[in-house]
């Protein structure tokens, strides 16, 4: 799949990919291609630019997760979308698979969070008058069962920590499918954490319109095709 196939929107100012499982937003350690760079060979090959190109990340997404994930084409509006996220008038909507039925069918899960930058992971603790604990807030819904048994949840971030979806289902004793690192008891076979980055809702940082972007869910291999909404 080349990055032409991933594109869900794209103007002027914004170009939003659905991200593959195992694909790396922006460099790191690993010194391995990252979606930024690929972005902006792309836009030069494509597009004719003799110059270098433009690509701003906007946000992250951990490498074994999937979805939506949004570029900014300009210094400009690369500066407006950051603000948006500061802000959090960037909405965020995730897909996650779990073996284990939450606890009731919608909740709000609200928890303190540490980051052990050793293990790169994030722990929840109950010790408020840690300097390094942040507030980590979502809601999450139920919405199908498998015919294998797994729960399909729809989760919205209202805040935007490390691994903080893996780490707060986790410790409601709901680990995303497939990941070993908290606590799911077997990998999936393409290395991937079945969580996914389902929908970005934001205003345009130029037109000032409302813009909503979609990733199709990719699991329909689980047959959760009889969905039952919980209002």
């Amino acid at each position: 799949m080349t990055i032409a196939d991933q594109i869900l929107y794209e103007d002027n100012h914004l170009l939003a990919l659905n991200k593959r499982a195992g694909q790396i937003v922006q460099g790191d350690k690993t010194g391995d291609v990252c979606m930024a760079d690929e972005i902006k060979a792309f836009l030069k090959e494509r597009d004719g630019k003799p110059g270098n190109v433009f690509c701003g990340v906007v946000h992250r997404l951990d490498r074994p997760v999937s979805g939506v994930v949004v570029f900014a084409k300009t210094s400009k509006a690369l500066s407006r979308m950051n603000e948006l996220v500061k802000s959090r008038d960037f909405r965020k909507t995730y897909l996650a698979v779990v073996k284990n039925a939450p606890p009731t069918p919608a909740g709000h899960l609200e928890d303190l969070l540490v980051r052990n930058e050793k293990l790169n992971k994030s722990f929840v603790t109950a010790d408020a008058s840690r300097p390094d604990a942040k507030r980590a807030s979502l809601d999450y819904r139920l919405l199908a069962v498998s015919n294998g048994g797994y729960h399909l949840l729809e989760v919205e971030l209202h805040t935007g920590r490390h691994h903080q979806i893996r780490c707060q289902l986790a410790h409601i004793g709901c680990p995303v499918k497939g990941d070993l690192k908290y606590g799911a008891p077997r990998s999936n076979p393409d290395g991937s954490i079945s969580l996914h980055s389902y929908r970005l809702s934001f205003e345009h940082p130029v037109r000032h319109e409302a813009v909503t972007i979609e990733a199709p869910m990719p699991w329909t291999e689980m047959n959760f095709d009889q969905i039952s909404h919980n209002n």
